[in-house]
């Protein structure tokens, strides 16, 4: 079986390496990885206390919640990691090809009522999306888009290929 990354296009490398060592990259990955720790801090403290005063039914949503939000930080941050890894030299941007590494799309779970929900935690849903829809938006144009375009068809070059085989110029 061949490596699917060993098609990739040097540019798209290059890209990615760019990407990874830019200071967009650094302000999305520290303001991902603030995120994770203020929402693990609210998780464990504030929002512990929060959930212990909801009626039963905001209480049902605030754990539904909590673990969306949970979920799409983890995804976050391991696209940050993954970015990071190319940055320092430990990953090489072909392998941060590899399907495996591409954000998921969330699936179409409607949110619970927000208005039941504790400030707090609606504060951090709301960041945490905003950040997902960048980070997959990046992922997107880096990889998913940069794939297509190396694998869409070249009729012109198909055509001088033709004539190249044809008439045996070099």
């Amino acid at each position: 079986m061949t490596d699917p990354n060993a098609s990739t296009a040097p540019w798209r490398a290059g890209v990615i390496q760019d990407f990874a060592r830019s200071e967009l990259f650094d302000r999305t990955f520290d303001e991902g990885m603030l995120l994770v720790e203020e929402t693990a801090a609210y998780l464990d403290g504030a929002g512990r206390h929060d959930s212990k005063i909801l009626s039963r039914n905001a209480a049902l949503a605030y754990a539904s919640e909590s673990m969306r939000l949970t979920t799409r930080l983890m995804q976050v941050a391991s696209w940050l990691l993954v970015q990071r890894a190319v940055k320092e030299g430990e990953m090489a941007p072909e392998a941060a090809c590899a399907e495996n590494y591409r954000m998921a799309i969330e699936t179409g779970e409607v949110p619970a009522a927000i208005e039941d929900l504790p400030f707090g935690l609606v504060n951090l849903l709301q960041r945490s999306e905003r950040l997902y829809e960048r980070v997959r938006h990046l992922d997107r144009r880096m990889y998913v888009e940069a794939a297509a375009v190396e694998e869409a068809p070249r009729p012109v070059q198909a055509q001088f290929d033709r004539l190249t085989a044809a008439f045996g110029v070099a």
